[in-house]
């Protein structure tokens, strides 16, 4: 028997470009004398549909699209995800399905059972889980169909759910199971995908064919990375990050195993893959595909014009020069010659004109008060406007800039630097940054080491430096992705060895920072917890505020 993965870009709501893609995965299969063809969770809407699943017209375009896959299936079997109707009027609505088609005919559907309401999860608002359990009988062989979730809770010394699914199919004596998945990327999780994978061969000892989506969905990563496992233990192939691709696999090597093909995962490598792709779909699923941003001479603006351009290519990309009086000199001069290195267009548009003329209107409100924040984020309004302006009348999108340690401390200004479409890398840490820069310039000078080099600075009043306002960012990452990341208290972090004043002080940033996120642009997600629909906090929480 022969089975082929299909590791799909979907877009959500999308269902002709879905299906058509689709369409050429099952004729390049069929041609390839496949068996089966598979794709991933929800492959007919896309995943995460979120409340476009509320609507009745949506469930009917993927019954739509089922039924033209049907049509292909008098040679060859499909599985794919889709939603259903759940028949029984009492739980929700909609049931999260994987589907076998055959012979024009719905030979099999098995609901999702373990549906995460963690982090950027939310399936149980829509779905009912699985009450039943079985698998398919094909050309000889038994099948157990699974969706996603329904293999993650194998392998742990901390069990989510009370029930696992593939325990609840082994008594039927299945010959191997086929996983349809959306499992979203961060930096962490092609590890743990393989370790679960792994872990659910160790327990049945039957191979596993693992079929992910590619692709971003707004904040949403999904680097691919499909599995096939060997009874063995041993990853069988491990289908490319970031890109989409069809394989196909015969079921007796799978079985035999002894092969082991994973792939190398460094974690700036998948972070700079991961944005790219983040910031390519971003604009070619909504119909889009000019940016702009404000290169300061900075490392933040200049990493993300970098990726800008490895998306979008440079006659996409635009960056507006705004120096301040107190910009210095080189800084300018850095973020020409990165505009020059990069061939990408750039205008120089002095602000201290436009700040001198709300200072002067402002003044007989303001009198004799000293100098603050206040005129340091007039400055960064002023630049806010100006990018909006040139992104208005353009057309162009505005890339954010702001990095995971600034938006977790509150180090920005609303409507101002925090403007734009999309946070490019508001899921990375500045101590990432250099790394990811380092990454950038490994065969040849792309950034300049000047950039790379000089004291990070907002440059909004003399003399300027970031360390004057927050801890050494050596020390506030490490602080901030404890709380973060791993969730760890006040007391634990302290106990790590931590200045006790410097982690309530941090902490106190992050929390009452809150208002600032909740307005400012999706971020991509490359960490296990990125700011978004993953991190739900309160505003007027008095927690550690």
């Amino acid at each position: 028997m022969k089975i082929s993965l299909a590791q799909i870009n979907h877009h959500i709501g999308n269902f002709e470009g879905n299906l058509q893609k689709m369409l050429a995965a099952v004729a390049e299969a069929r041609n390839n004398g496949s068996d089966i063809v598979c794709f991933g969770e929800l492959a007919t809407c896309g995943y995460p549909p979120r409340d476009f699943l509320e609507f009745d017209d949506f469930i009917q375009l993927a019954y739509k699209s089922v039924d033209r896959l049907l049509e292909e299936t008098d040679e060859i079997a499909i599985v794919l995800g889709s939603p259903t109707k759940n028949p029984d009027p009492e739980g929700k609505n909609l049931h999260n399905s994987v589907l076998f088609l055959y012979q024009r005919e719905i030979k099999f559907v098995q609901h999702k059972t373990l549906l995460p309401t963690y982090d950027v999860f939310d399936e149980y608002r829509h779905f009912e889980p699985a009450r039943e359990w079985g698998v398919v009988e094909y050309k000889g062989k038994k099948i157990a169909l699974t969706v996603c979730e329904d293999i993650w809770d194998v392998g742990t010394n901390d069990p989510m759910y009370t029930v696992v699914p593939c325990d609840r199919m082994m008594p039927f004596n299945p010959d191997f199971i086929i996983n349809t998945s959306a499992s979203p990327f961060n930096y962490d999780h092609a590890n743990s995908r393989i370790a679960t994978v792994k872990a659910n061969m160790e327990r049945y000892k039957i191979p596993m064919f693992y079929v992910n989506h590619v692709g971003a969905q707004t904040e949403l990563i999904f680097d691919g990375g499909s599995l096939v496992s060997s009874p063995d233990g041993n990853i069988f192939d491990e289908m490319p990050y970031f890109r989409e691709d069809i394989r196909h696999y015969e079921l007796d090597q799978v079985i035999k195993g002894g092969i082991n093909r994973e792939q190398s995962r460094d974690k700036i490598q998948l972070i700079h893959d991961g944005l790219v792709l983040g910031i390519k779909d971003y604009f070619s699923k909504l119909g889009l595909s000019k940016a702009l941003l404000g290169l300061s001479g900075g490392i933040d603006s200049a990493i993300t014009a970098v990726l800008a351009v490895e998306a979008l290519g440079a006659e996409n990309v635009r960056v507006l020069l705004m120096p301040s009086q107190y910009s210095s000199e080189h800084s300018v001069n850095d973020a020409v010659a990165l505009a020059k290195t990069l061939g990408i267009r750039y205008d120089i548009i002095p602000i201290k004109g436009m700040y001198d003329a709300f200072m002067t209107e402002l003044q007989p409100l303001f009198g004799d008060l000293p100098f603050n924040v206040t005129e340091e984020n007039i400055q960064a309004r002023v630049r806010g406007i100006l990018n909006m302006a040139v992104s208005n009348k353009f057309g162009h999108i505005l890339l954010n800039t702001t990095n995971k340690s600034e938006m977790s401390v509150g180090y920005g200004t609303l409507y101002g630097d925090l403007c734009g479409g999309i946070s490019v890398l508001g899921d990375v840490y500045k101590t990432e940054i250099y790394k990811l820069a380092a990454y950038i310039n490994r065969e040849k000078e792309i950034i300049p080491v000047n950039t790379i080099q000089k004291p990070p600075s907002a440059e909004l009043r003399p003399n300027q430096k970031d360390s004057d306002s927050l801890p050494p960012y050596e020390v506030l990452d490490p602080i901030l992705y404890q709380y973060i990341e791993m969730r760890r208290d006040p007391q634990d972090i302290i106990a790590m060895g931590f200045d006790e004043s410097t982690v309530k002080r941090v902490l106190k940033l992050v929390n009452t920072s809150e208002f600032k996120r909740h307005q400012t642009a999706p971020v991509l997600r490359v960490s296990p917890k990125a700011f978004g629909s993953g991190r739900r906090m309160p505003i007027v929480g008095k927690y550690l505020s």
